[in-house]
């Protein structure tokens, strides 16, 4: 009996620890395939899905992060000086900031964009605009690069761009502030009806990219707040949000939030563009830089415009008209299709939904409520698609997940909801912290979303992150959207303060990346493509460096014969071709940054020496095991010194 008590109970505890394995295995499994960290982990070597291009607000610049990972790949200077790419400091790129109003070396970048083929994204180049000094620029994504801006007259607070067409037709810069155009003296409380609001559709090169102001159109004096391209069977139609349809210019917070509805400006730009090229419009004066970075000189050059092609609106009938749309909105976005265009009113409780098609039906039969300076305003109840009945507080903007489902931010009540287009339900809200802004669906603003994620953009975070001193941290979420349910994966802190991004799948731009360098492409006008031509050369007070960097020293490392208040130019070739071994270099008192010389490139930096000794010059970014290793010395004498100017690489200067 005792041994088969014994073995009753071994047979219970090993049934038992059966149970129990399988139980916590089953148990492991479910807390593992709903672990948000699992879902956002991308092993070491392993590469993120998607890229996410994200404004850098007031830093004026543009950030690349992984998504899912949430990490932060590299900083793309746009419109800001950048010490560690010497990005504005170099000879080579200082004329990028050139502006009418001289060097302006910042920006306030809010929305980026990426060029698109057949209304798909094809991640050839982001644009992004700059909004304090109206500004729109292009980054080449083969090497991450800014490579060209051009400045945007007759505008100002360059705010609802930079948005693009779908076969990148066009990017468009649309004015949040009307000026006088063109600009004059004139008394600030003369305001309505004498100011006006420029909406510039700026041209891309479809093979190189390169821009062009094509047009101008000149609206009413409102506030023209954000846009969105036509897309699908609205393509040939942008679309512009207005607010200060009221033309207040003091105290606009109370002011401009009189008329119970403004307006979604509807702009046939093919009806304009064929205007225009019969001979339509009008060459204004005007006075604006185009900036263009070079890829075979490496250097970039600053042109100064002087006149723009304007067109009035009502010179092109058929071309414009209003939609009454509730009340101040500011997000303005078309869904996948081209048939919806969402008004986000932030001061209403419903979020409005217009249909593109009624609002064609009603053009063709003349449904016109009135006019605004002209303009012919269409019946609200006329282009009326849908409502979606108190969603939340705060709408501010949507994106389409390509599968019938919208996601608009709620900025008051801190939250994202999903609903569906058609039934205009509700079907999901997920909080977010805090006082959420702008969001983004990779391709979301294109006809082929990729709905796995939304990213959300936060402007309050003042308790997710460890405290950083009165300027907290933004933060951006991510959401996975693949099903029903949106789930909370993910937040990081950003740089600057995002307002709007862009994103697409890695593969799309992998496969374009520049790997080599070949040092025959190098045209630079200061290029040395090899040791034996090494020199240095003294015309007057002014010193040309021509030197080359290669692992691990500079060619010349010793030079003498500098003095005191000359004008010391180094021009530096990076011998190394792949693209994975820049170098740096720098030297005591030098007003300006380092140099970061990418393979294959020559950068230019002055120096000016103002004290007498021997000043040593270096490697800045770590190259190889002899990186130390990787250094000169430049000998100044007293400006009326007798000291011939001499080099040397491996051997004493005699």
């Amino acid at each position: 009996m005792r041994n088969i008590l014994k073995s009753t109970v071994a047979l219970l505890s090993v049934l038992v620890a059966f149970t129990s394995c399988d139980t916590a295995s089953k148990s492991n499994s479910g807390a593992l395939s709903s672990s948000a960290a699992e879902k956002v982990y991308v092993a070491p070597g392993e590469h993120d899905e998607f890229y996410a291009f994200i404004s850098g607000g007031f830093s004026g610049q543009l950030s690349v992060y992984g998504l899912p990972s949430g990490r932060l790949f590299k900083v793309i200077p746009v419109f800001s000086l950048d010490a560690e790419k010497a990005y504005g400091y170099n000879e080579e790129t200082k004329p990028m900031l050139n502006t009418s109003h001289g060097f302006v070396p910042w920006d306030d970048s809010h929305h980026p964009d990426i060029s698109q083929t057949n209304g798909e994204i094809d991640g050839r180049w982001v644009f992004i605009n700059g909004n304090n000094t109206p500004r729109i620029a292009k980054i080449d994504l083969s090497t991450f690069e800014t490579t060209e801006i051009i400045e945007v007259p007759n505008s100002a607070g360059n705010h609802s761009s930079s948005f693009v067409t779908e076969n990148s037709e066009y990017v468009v810069a649309g004015t949040r502030f009307s000026i006088p155009i063109p600009q004059k003296d004139m008394p600030i409380k003369d305001y309505k009806s004498n100011f006006k609001g420029a909406l510039s559709f700026i041209s891309i090169d479809p093979k190189h990219g390169h821009m062009d102001i094509k047009f101008q159109l000149i609206m009413p004096g409102f506030d023209y707040d954000l846009s969105h391209p036509g897309r699908g069977k609205s393509h040939g139609w942008f679309f512009f949000t207005t607010y200060n349809t009221e033309e207040a210019s003091t105290l606009l917070e109370v002011n401009a939030s009189q008329n119970d509805k403004d307006f979604i400006a509807a702009v046939n730009w093919k009806k304009i563009e064929d205007y225009v090229n019969n001979g339509g419009g009008t060459m204004m004066p005007a006075n604006y830089a185009h900036n263009v970075y070079d890829e075979a000189t490496h250097s970039a050059t600053s042109t100064m415009k002087k006149e723009v092609r304007v067109v009035n609106p009502l010179d092109v009938p058929g071309a414009v008209y209003f939609l009454p749309t509730p009340k101040s909105p500011h997000g303005c976005d078309v869904d996948p299709s081209g048939e919806y265009i969402v008004g986000n009113g932030k001061l209403s409780a419903n979020l409005t939904v217009h249909s593109f098609t009624k609002m064609l039906a009603a053009i063709e039969n003349n449904k016109v409520a009135g006019d605004a300076y002209g303009i012919p305003i269409l019946n609200f109840e006329d282009v009326l698609a849908g409502v979606v009945e108190q969603p939340g507080l705060g709408p501010l903007h949507t994106e389409f997940d390509g599968k019938g489902n919208a996601y608009t931010t709620f900025f008051i009540s801190s939250e994202v909801v999903k609903w569906k287009l058609g039934t205009w339900e509700v079907v999901d809200r997920q909080p977010c912290f805090y006082s959420v802004g702008h969001l983004m669906i990779p391709g979301g603003n294109s006809q082929k979303p990729f709905g796995k994620y939304v990213l959300a953009m936060n402007k309050i975070t003042k308790d997710r992150y460890l405290p950083t001193g009165p300027e907290v941290t933004q933060s951006a979420q991510l959401y996975d959207i693949s099903g029903e349910k949106m789930e909370l994966l993910l937040d990081f802190p950003t740089v600057g303060e995002p307002h709007y991004a862009a994103g697409c799948p890695a593969d799309l731009i992998k496969p374009r990346s520049k790997k080599l360098f070949k040092l025959e492409d190098n045209k630079h006008p200061y290029a040395t493509l090899n040791e034996a031509d090494t020199k240095v050369v003294r015309d007057g007070k002014t010193v040309h460096i021509y030197m080359t960097t290669i692992r691990s020293h500079f060619a010349p490392d010793n030079i003498e014969g500098v003095k005191v208040g000359d004008k010391v130019y180094f021009h530096i070739t990076n011998l190394e071709q792949d693209y994975d071994v820049p170098h740096g270099v720098s030297i005591i008192g030098a007003n300006t940054s380092e140099l970061l010389i990418m393979p294959g490139q020559t950068e230019t930096f002055l120096w000016e020496p103002k004290q007498i000794g021997v000043w040593p010059f270096y490697c800045t970014d770590f190259c190889s095991a002899l990186h130390q290793e990787m250094q000169g010395y430049v000998r100044v004498s007293p400006a009326n010194s007798n000291t011939p100017l001499k080099w040397s690489l491996g051997e004493d200067i005699e």
